[in-house]
């Protein structure tokens, strides 16, 4: 099973780096990182010392590419065939521990911004939207936790 990960304009390039320690862990092979994403090389294209001290090494391990439109990327992803899932709370969601993968073949997960979450456009171009419940007063998990979660439970790792 081919499995990548999409990153829609995340704002923290600390939660890039750990996304990149976890895509490792898991075994994802090429992250691709959408608008407002920071990258591991910064402007200059030398590699951002502040991103390498969080995914410490991942980002020479996972492959990555930057694509300005993450709308754009879904549509180039859907054409190639993957089944793809969006972590975010929204009506119609399913219980991340219910979604299942099984004969899928190549699975994209997508995690959105930190404060608004995934564009409403890139939502509708997803085969279906996981959602973590929340039980305590908090009406959200950190992005990075959000991904380690489910990408565990939903490969069934």
């Amino acid at each position: 099973m081919k499995v990548i990960a999409i990153l829609d304009n995340l704002r923290s390039v600390y939660n890039v780096g750990s996304i990149f320690r976890t895509a490792n862990a898991v075994g994802i092979e090429k992250i691709y990182l959408c608008g407002t994403t920071p990258t591991p090389l910064d402007k200059k294209g030398e590699r951002r010392k502040d991103f390498a001290k969080v995914a410490l090494g991942a980002e020479d391990t996972v492959l990555w590419e930057y694509v300005e439109s993450t709308f754009e990327c879904i549509q180039k992803l859907k054409k190639e065939n993957y089944y793809v899932i969006a972590l975010e709370q929204s009506e119609g969601s399913t219980d991340y521990k219910k979604v299942n993968v099984e004969g899928k073949g190549e699975i994209a997960f997508i995690v959105g911004n930190e404060v608004d979450g995934i564009e409403k456009e890139v939502l509708a171009q997803s085969d279906v939207i996981a959602e973590i419940p929340m039980i305590g007063t908090k009406e959200s998990l950190n992005v990075t936790i959000a991904f380690g979660i489910a990408i565990y439970s939903i490969l069934g790792i």
